[in-house]
């Protein structure tokens, strides 16, 4: 959502020619993120947010699109691509795959109390529940295979003490693949600043560029890792809680997915920790660039280690 790709209003407008969704009446860089560039654009008939792929390929893109397709039309709140007059979701602008979406309402919150974590847990499950009937299928982009790729470019950033841990829980994780726990499709980014809030509603989920077919409970240790924890980082019990009973009330956790959960919350944390030292050490130049300090989830894994049986009870 960085602006690695500038486009210029003239550029857009001659693009938009090919859209029935008005005449440009501003253009503005989305700074925050760091996968794709991002603007919100302004027409004549209203606003819209205008997306150009940096990594992702021509390819690659239709199981993203699709899934928000199929995800909206079962009732989810989140942004719909919008197809051109040659009836195609995607197309190209300045050498880059690109699309525009629907401007979902809202605003992310830095800060989420209980009820608010209550309610993600349910749209959560209500989420996987609706992706179930999605048949397309997308290897996970950041599994196992990308965290073990990445870690000789990030480990001599480290210390020894963070080098030491990180090549121990690379070698846990390869041990607890847990193939038997219930799949389907997941965003596996579900961050707060990815779910933006209209009042007490959830206006929409963004950011499905890294949804993946993988382990429903996994996509739930990432969302309750970033929603339920304190800036330490420590679980907030509460809050946890909150998400966790109201995902199991949509659709009840098997007695597997208990067994694996301490499992699953460090390997969330063991992920967004190898992807924050990618981006932060190995950046990518762009216009306005926004990484994020790697040594929270660092800290977050450490946490997780020290503690498994305070992390299975949560899931009661």
């Amino acid at each position: 959502m960085s602006v690695f790709t500038v486009v210029t209003p003239e550029e857009l407008t001659a693009w938009l020619r090919n859209y029935s969704i008005g005449a440009l009446v501003r253009l503005e860089g989305i700074a925050a993120g760091i996968e794709n560039t991002n603007y919100f654009v302004t027409t004549t008939h209203g606003r819209y947010v205008l997306t150009l792929f940096e990594k992702l390929k021509a390819h690659e893109l239709p199981f993203y699109m699709n899934l928000m397709t199929h995800l909206s039309a079962h009732g989810i709140p989140c942004p719909q691509p919008i197809a051109n007059l040659g009836n195609q979701v995607l197309s190209e602008l300045n050498g880059k795959p690109a699309s525009i979406f629907t401007c979902v309402p809202g605003a992310d919150l830095g800060a989420v109390d209980a009820s608010r974590c209550a309610t993600i847990g349910s749209l959560l499950a209500e989420m996987h529940l609706a992706g179930l009937s999605y048949t397309a299928s997308m290897p996970n982009p950041r599994g196992p295979q990308w965290w073990e790729a990445a870690t000789p470019a990030v480990t001599p950033f480290l210390d020894a003490n963070a080098a030491d841990l990180l090549a121990s829980e690379i070698r846990f994780q390869a041990q607890h693949r847990h193939d038997e726990l219930p799949r389907g499709a997941i965003h596996a980014d579900l961050f707060r600043d990815n779910v933006l809030w209209d009042g007490a509603r959830v206006g929409g989920i963004i950011d499905f560029y890294f949804a993946c077919t993988d382990a429903l409970l996994y996509d739930v240790a990432i969302t309750v890792n970033d929603w339920c924890c304190t800036p330490e980082p420590a679980l907030d019990a509460q809050r946890a809680h909150a998400l966790l009973a109201e995902y199991n009330r949509v659709r009840p956790f098997t007695a597997a997915e208990h067994a694996a959960w301490p499992q699953m919350l460090r390997a969330g944390a063991l992920r967004f920790w190898v992807s924050r030292l990618y981006d932060f050490h190995l950046p990518r130049p762009g216009a306005l660039v926004h990484a994020k300090d790697p040594a929270y989830f660092q800290r977050m894994l450490g946490q997780h280690i020290a503690h498994p049986a305070e992390l299975a009870r949560l899931l009661g």
